[in-house]
Parts: structure tokens; C-alpha cells; sequence
């Protein structure tokens, strides 16, 4: 098992690290050529600017009981396909049960947009918002832990 991480604008990477080290997963953060980042820690892959190559980039280097990290609902649909754990940078576990769902409401707030509608508003991170990505990260490494035994 590892953990792969959408890093481009991931703002819990430092998050990921600290359980990661925690419980001895390897971690894979991919960014494009756009982004600089250093660690001590995970493994860095960058890849070209092109879209989408951090996304298949991703795809491609994840197995069956890996965990990924990424805000992007159609990779997260891919890792479950691929018999992955995926979750946002918030906390929102992706399953089966929820991503159709998803994806919906992501196509039709995509037609809003295209027809001039504005559909959210990006609020500032909180001390709140890493406290529960925390836990449910914490709680769906050792759920794939768990499994991968």
C-alpha cells in the first residue's frame, strides 16, 4: 500500500506526511513542471504541464488498497475502479456509494457555468477544515491498512 497524492494545490500535504511517517506508508506526491516541492519524506514525481498528466500520471501508478488523494472527482472515480481509497483535502471519503452523485452535481454545476451562472464561492482554509481532513485521513489509512494485511 502507498499513498498518492494530487499535490499541485493540495494544501494537507504536510498533513499526509505527518500519518504517513505515523504509520510507515510510503507516499508518492505528483506535480506539474508549474510547481516546486521538497521533501524529506515522500517520494516527488513532476510531470509535464500537459493537461491532465498529473491525473494520469496518478492513475498509472495506482494498485488495488492504494490511497489517493485528490480534489478531481473523475480521478477518484478511477481509483475506486481500480480497487483504491480516495479522499478530498477536506475529509470527503469517496466510495462507490456517493461518487455518481458526484459527478452529477459536478456536470451540472459545469453547464451552470458554461450558461454564465456562478456556483461557489472558494472560502479560507481553517484550522477546522485540516483537523477533519485529518481525522478521516487517519481513519481510511487504517481502514486500507487493515484490508492490505
Amino acid at each position: 500500500m502507498k499513498i498518492l497524492v494530487d499535490a499541485d494545490a493540495c494544501p494537507v500535504k504536510h498533513i499526509i506526511e505527518k500519518v504517513a511517517k505515523e504509520l510507515s506508508i510510503p507516499v508518492i506526491m505528483i506535480i506539474d513542471t508549474s510547481h516546486i516541492l521538497d521533501s524529506d519524506y515522500s517520494e516527488i514525481i513532476q510531470v509535464s504541464k500537459a493537461p491532465d498528466a498529473v491525473d494520469i500520471a496518478l492513475i498509472n501508478r495506482t494498485a488495488p488498497g492504494d490511497l489517493v488523494v485528490t480534489q478531481d472527482y473523475g480521478v477518484a472515480t478511477m481509483v475506486l475502479g481500480k480497487k483504491g481509497y480516495a479522499i478530498n483535502q477536506n475529509g470527503r471519503i469517496y466510495t462507490n456509494e456517493n461518487i455518481d452523485l458526484l459527478m452529477f452535481e459536478r456536470h451540472i454545476a459545469k453547464k451552470q457555468r458554461r450558461g454564465g451562472v456562478r456556483t461557489s464561492s472558494i472560502r479560507k482554509r481553517t484550522k477546522e477544515d485540516d483537523d477533519n481532513f485529518e481525522h478521516s485521513f487517519r481513519k481510511l489509512c487504517q481502514l486500507a491498512l487493515s484490508k492490505n494485511i
